[in-house]
């Protein structure tokens, strides 16, 4: 299916950091991309519901490192599934007396629309569930030949006990994989599975539910091998990120990397695993169960400046836990304005119009900080603080003690002029002033 529009973005002097992410699967952080191709798959939505903010955080992150990678001279390949058939969306559709696809491209539509909004990259290839049967099905002709699927009742599962690495994405004892794989989806407690954590990866047709034929029986797929086909076969057995929610790591993430390795060999699937924190609402994790969601469509309707959700996003480390509030929403609009401002007034000085006042920060710096900061497990806080630093010193609002932003150490990417500030913070962070 189709992606969303891309927007432009400037080319900046130069070439930034190599980009360091921390990897959830070795505890430590590492180089995000070895080679010239940079390669990225990022989970997507179950499209049921709305783009929620914990939804944007956490495609604004991968929005982030893939700014960054471009930003040092990497070609990137980024592929995103969409769960277009799955059991939320088919008991949100029996719910509301709905075709289940006309729900799903609606809400895909909406998605687009929200992503679009926010000036959130798209990926080069965007891939549904229903589209990708055949490659799903390929996958577990793999599994079967490997021997590592067995039916229950018609339903086929995938025995964990055919790899022997199991467990190292997420790194987990047995009794907590149960425990989550119980509250995400999984059945842990089905009578006849070989083994609890064994995940489905075909289930059988149920009636008055979407199926199709394949080698395994009418069904439609599980959810961990629907990403494993498609990362696979538009990234290569091998690639560099697996990115997703913290609430990813397992069982899905461990569960897609598993199904990689039997069906293609110990070496397939991520070389590094990135994860997101959850944004919370008085506390709780934001969740369609729970019903305390915040809405990108219905902040965009309400009149809210997309710039301004960005920045209230990017105002916290995408591996943090935070909570959404008003103020989270206000103060993001006030540096919007701040920033403005600057820009505005930093033209005009520029054109010979005034004078720059006491403490004026370079652009230059600004480059070098902002890069610095991003290539650093993607600081975003720490670049907005640079931007800040700027900002004040420009319109004369600076701190006593603020100083210079932190630049960095000189790699000799600031010899050619720097862009203004508008143009660095477009390109690096998204932000359009």
């Amino acid at each position: 299916m189709e992606p969303w529009p891309a927007v432009s973005v400037p080319e900046l002097p130069g070439r930034a950091p190599e980009t360091q992410i921390w990897d959830t699967a070795s505890g430590a952080k590492a180089v995000a991309a070895p080679d010239r191709l940079a390669r990225l798959y990022a989970c997507g939505i179950t499209p049921y519901d709305a783009t929620h903010m914990g939804h944007a955080a956490t495609y604004l992150a991968w929005d982030l490192l893939v700014r960054a990678w471009r930003d040092a001279g990497h070609d990137v390949a980024y592929v995103q599934n969409i769960t277009d058939v799955d059991d939320p969306l088919l008991e949100r559709a029996d719910r509301d007396g709905e075709d289940w696809r006309e729900l799903a491209d609606r809400e895909i539509a909406l998605f687009r629309s929200d992503m679009s909004a926010l000036r959130v990259l798209p990926p080069d290839y965007f891939i549904g569930a229903v589209e990708a049967l055949p490659l799903i099905e390929e996958l577990n002709r793999a599994l079967a030949s490997s021997g590592a699927l067995y039916d229950l009742d018609g339903d086929t599962y995938f025995a964990r006990a055919a790899d022997p690495a199991f467990g190292s994405v997420s790194g987990l004892d047995a009794a907590t994989m149960a425990e989550l794989s119980a509250e995400r989806g999984g059945d842990p407690a089905r009578p006849g599975k070989k083994d609890p954590l064994d995940p489905m990866v075909w289930l059988a047709a149920r009636p008055g539910e979407p199926s199709w034929a394949s080698d395994l029986g009418r069904g439609r797929p599980g959810w961990h091998v629907e990403c494993a086909a498609i990362a696979t076969r538009y990234l290569g057995d091998t690639f560099d990120v697996q990115a997703g929610g913290s609430d990813l790591i397992y069982p899905h993430h461990e569960m897609s990397a598993s199904h990689a390795r039997v069906a293609l060999g110990p070496h397939a699937f991520a070389r590094r695993y990135a994860h997101a924190g959850m944004v919370r609402l008085d506390g709780g994790k934001m969740s369609k169960s729970r019903g305390n969601l915040v809405f990108v469509s219905r902040l965009l309707a309400d009149g809210t400046d997309p710039m301004v959700i960005r920045l209230a996003v990017l105002a916290h480390h995408y591996r943090e836990d935070w909570d959404w509030s008003d103020e989270v929403l206000a103060t993001a609009a006030r540096r919007l304005d701040r920033w403005q401002t600057a820009a505005q007034t930093f033209q005009y000085e520029q054109a010979g119009a005034g004078q720059a006042g006491p403490g004026a920060v370079s652009p230059a710096a600004v480059l070098a900080g902002v890069r610095e900061r991003i290539a650093d497990d993607l600081d975003a806080p720490g670049a907005l603080a640079i931007v800040d630093r700027w900002a004040d010193a420009v319109t004369g609002t600076e701190q006593p003690g603020a100083g210079q932003p932190d630049a960095g150490a000189d790699t000799g990417e600031s010899a050619a002029p720097a862009p203004p500030v508008y143009q660095i913070v477009d390109a690096i962070l998204g932000i359009r002033l």
